[in-house]
């Protein structure tokens, strides 16, 4: 398959780079505001909790896809290919798990806490449902946090050798 010409290559590490900042972004933000999360009414409450499903679905999902797409093409049409290199596979895995964990699992904990928010203002806070979902997604959203910062970082220093050929 033809690669992309050089500057295919540089809009594409733009793109890659930009939706990249926006996923680790928001899932620093999604995480650090859950730890400073205190609220004084219901109203308040539902606000900053609606607004963490906001960024959520409408930032940092479409910086999740754009760095997956972005990936894709820089797998097939580019020489880094997709197994060339051991730092690759785990950025896929990361890049992967962090797609399918965020969409089954972080975004409809925040979602449903936001409706329960909604619903139950300052009572929320006492609710056996909302109060788990707050827990997993800031022990597993801070994990996912982690994981995604990891990813810029292998991104930046490649720190494993090309793999054997066989």
């Amino acid at each position: 398959m033809r690669n992309l010409s050089v500057k295919g290559q540089k809009w594409l590490k733009c793109l890659h780079i930009y939706s990249a900042c926006v996923w680790v972004g928001c899932a620093t933000v999604l995480t650090v505001m859950q730890f400073f999360i205190e609220p004084e009414n219901g109203s308040e409450l539902y606000g900053i909790v609606s607004t963490l499903d906001f960024i959520d679905l409408f930032i940092l999902v479409p910086g999740a896809i754009g760095t997956f797409l972005t990936a894709l093409v820089y797998s097939i049409w580019t020489n880094w290919g997709w197994f060339k290199h051991n730092w690759i596979i785990v950025k896929w895995i990361i890049c992967v798990f962090g797609i399918i964990f965020g969409t089954f699992w972080l975004g409809p904990w925040i979602s449903e806490m936001s409706h329960i928010a909604k619903d139950k203002g300052m009572e929320a806070l006492t609710d056996s449902l909302y109060s788990s979902n707050r827990y997993n997604s800031i022990i597993f959203g801070t994990f996912q946090a982690c994981t995604v910062i990891f990813a810029v970082f292998i991104s930046t220093l490649k720190p494993w050798k090309k793999k054997k050929s066989s």
